[in-house]
């Protein structure tokens, strides 16, 4: 078998045959691993046959003159048609507005950059398509609170970690809404949520919020529906339900209990179904038309789910990728059939889906309401599980055969695998880019920004063969221009601003990239350092937000009293060198640290602990930086010790059920919280007038 003609298969679908590691060596990926890789992109290449077969139906597509569903264009820019249609050839554009343009293609076969903004209807010599013109940039931090240089502030929380009386165990949209709105009269701009993604409902034991069913629906759990049905509707369900006792109980415990808490929220959220569809609710027509709106995708979704109920019930296996062939095709005769019978529990499942929407909906007007120009700033899983409803129900468009991850680097010796999909590049060209865009329109619908967790991937992903190891994958590339320009539209469309999480390896040129579309990059204080020499406030860059750290990082608390290093260390995933060598280098950085907050004639003057003066001092030295926007953890302004996820951990370490102390209501009442927003909040006044 050649391995030249391997090579070349490769390339030709996306991949990255040769790539350079985080230090900076060249590397090869082997053979086998591309032989794997290909075929799970659905370019079988276990054979010298096979790869000449499945070269040939490469260049077919990409020589063929058969016209793409979607072309994407910057607004302004002619567009060269010439591989599809001749020089001079007239163009018919129907405009979203119902306005009609006609035009000719140039001497070159290029359309003219007239086109306006938005999706347009083409129609040229018989043929059409759809011309996704996008503005120059996205919505900025600058457009949501009106100033050419802005020095705004806001904070992130993980929401299951608010609390408030009556929460069943975890934190709600209702507590989210006390928190807007204290955050918002003190001055905050934004509220960077966890994903709210919609997970497994008949398996409460996955709740990692950065591995879901799928990114276009949202997790039911998190609803307060009080706060949509009314109290009394709540109380009688409660009651129906018989989980009164049940929901105290789990509200007063110190961590979450996901499997207990989930599924007596389940019988909750039964219960209010019950007696909404059996009764004369004034909300019956909303839902209704919820449900009309939601289309092909939310039906889809809901099946999904009353499919995995009636499997869990009888102990079938829950992934589809293992369901009999007829249950594998959402458009198969077998699953209307499924539908028409079981009619009652897909409506549960839209229920839940209507509710949770509406009450993030709420959480969103009580943010801007309390006076807060971007608002909830949602969180945007980089894939979803390859057994979960997204990859279901788009199966041309999601890689299910393959997962992401990150290959060996210098903190993960033997690489990550994140156990989630990706989109297929291919598929998503193939379909006119249809799974990207609704996905973005499901995360914009109800806020004012959305950060894009591993914002690497919309240039390269690292996909692994699924049950390979994750050393065992290959970079595989997308069309990074395309996808941006409908992610600058869709931004301008919903008037919300993008923040890409880029820690880590980004490719060479993508920064520039996202800084040309004012999408902001992220930069943590505890990266910001040059082998312990920090860098001083005027050097963070202006087109990146500034935070102190982030729910894989400990908290500054957390990293100063060395708390990451005890839990790698009491867990074993370092040894006794590396834990002394680690241990040392901290020491280091404390020293940094110090250092560069002592610039500041204003820090270390009062009398109280070393570490709340560090992290009073790291959080006006943020404020003074240039960034656009500064995102403050909650658990940083209340000086929290521990971390809300340790990477590279399961059930090991709490990840992801640590809860808040206090009311959401509260929690700026505390005293440490109140200083350290009031200090936030002055500095970023001063570098306001430094900076205008």
């Amino acid at each position: 078998m050649s391995d030249a003609q391997l090579e070349i298969l490769a390339s030709r679908a996306g991949l990255a045959v040769d790539w350079i590691d985080a230090n900076g060596r060249q590397q090869k990926v082997a053979p086998a691993v591309l032989r794997a890789v290909l075929t799970g992109l659905g370019h079988p290449a276990g054979s010298a046959q096979e790869i000449d077969a499945s070269l040939l139906q490469l260049q077919e597509v990409q020589q063929t003159r058969h016209l793409p569903p979607m072309i994407t264009a910057d607004v302004g820019v002619g567009v060269d048609l010439a591989r599809y249609f001749e020089p001079l050839t007239p163009c018919e554009i129907h405009l979203e507005d119902g306005a009609r343009l006609n035009l000719k293609l140039d001497a070159n076969a290029v359309l003219p950059g007239l086109v306006p903004v938005g999706y347009q209807h083409v129609s040229i010599d018989g043929q059409t398509f759809t011309l996704a013109v996008a503005p120059e940039r996205c919505y900025s931090v600058g457009d949501a609170v009106n100033s050419p240089i802005p020095r705004t502030w806001g904070l992130s929380v993980q929401l299951y970690s608010l609390r408030r009386p009556g929460d069943g165990g975890f934190g709600d949209t209702q507590a989210l809404e006390e928190l807007a709105r204290v955050a918002g009269e003190r001055g905050a701009e934004a509220l960077a949520i966890s994903p709210m993604h919609a997970m497994f409902s008949n398996d409460t034991h996955r709740y990692s919020p950065y591995s879901p069913s799928s990114r276009l629906f949202l997790n039911s759990l998190y609803a307060a529906p009080g706060s949509i049905l009314g109290e009394r509707a709540l109380r009688d369900a409660i009651e129906a339900a018989g989980l009164g006792e049940q929901l105290q109980a789990l509200e007063a415990l110190p961590l979450i209990d996901w499997p207990v808490a989930a599924e007596a929220k389940h019988r909750l959220l039964q219960a209010l179904y019950e007696g909404f569809v059996h009764g004369e609710h004034p909300l019956h027509e909303d839902f209704s038309s919820f449900r009309h709106a939601g289309g092909e995708a939310l039906e889809n979704h809901c099946r999904f789910e009353a499919i995995q109920e009636a499997r869990s019930a009888k102990g079938e296996e829950l992934d589809w990728r293992h369901w009999p062939e007829e249950w594998r095709d959402p458009r198969s005769a077998a699953l209307a059939d499924f539908a028409e019978e079981n009619a009652g529990r897909i409506g549960f499942f839209a229920f839940c889906q209507w509710l949770i929407a509406r009450c993030l909906e709420r959480a969103q007007v009580a943010a801007r309401s309390a006076g807060m120009g971007v608002g909830l700033i949602a969180d945007l899983a980089v894939g979803a599980d390859g057994g979960g409803s997204q990859a279901w129900s788009r199966q041309d468009e999601l890689l299910a055969s393959l997962t992401v991850g990150a290959p060996p680097d210098i903190l993960n010796r033997t690489g990550q695998g994140w156990g989630i999909s990706a989109f297929s590049p291919e598929g998503l060209v193939r379909n006119g880019f249809r799974a990207f865009i609704e996905m973005l329109r499901a995360n914009f619908a109800h806020a004012g920004g959305l950060r894009i967790d591993h914002v690497m991937g919309l240039q390269r992903l690292w996909v692994i063969p699924n049950d390979a190891s994750p050393a065992d994958g290959a970079y595989l590339y997308y069309p990074v221009d395309d996808l941006l320009r409908l992610l600058a539209l869709e931004s301008h469309r919903h008037k919300a601003i993008v923040l890409g999480e880029d820690l880590g390896t980004v490719a060479e040129g993508l920064r520039e990239k996202l800084i040309a579309r004012s999408i902001l990059g992220m930069r943590v204080l505890l990266f910001e350092q040059d082998n312990t020499h920090f860098k001083p406030p005027l050097e963070w860059p202006d087109n990146a937000l500034a935070t102190t750290s982030t729910h894989d990082l400990p908290t500054i608390n957390g990293w100063w009293h060395g708390h990451d290093i005890d839990w790698n260390a009491r867990l074993g995933l370092v040894d006794a060198k590396t834990e002394i060598e680690w241990r040392q280098h901290r020491e280091r950085e404390r020293e940094g640290l110090r250092r560069v907050l002592s610039e500041d004639p204003q820090n270390f003057r009062e009398e109280s602990h070393e570490s709340d003066q560090v992290l009073d001092a790291a959080i006006r030295f943020l404020g003074h930086t240039r960034a656009p926007l500064v995102l403050l953890p909650i658990e940083d302004a209340m000086g929290i010790e521990q971390q809300a996820n340790l990477p590279g951990t399961t059930d090991s370490h709490p990840n992801w059920s640590r809860r808040l102390p206090g009311a959401s209501e509260t929690l700026l009442d505390n005293p440490d919280a109140a200083r350290r927003v009031e200090l936030l909040a002055c500095a970023r006044l001063q570098a306001a007038e430094r900076d205008q």
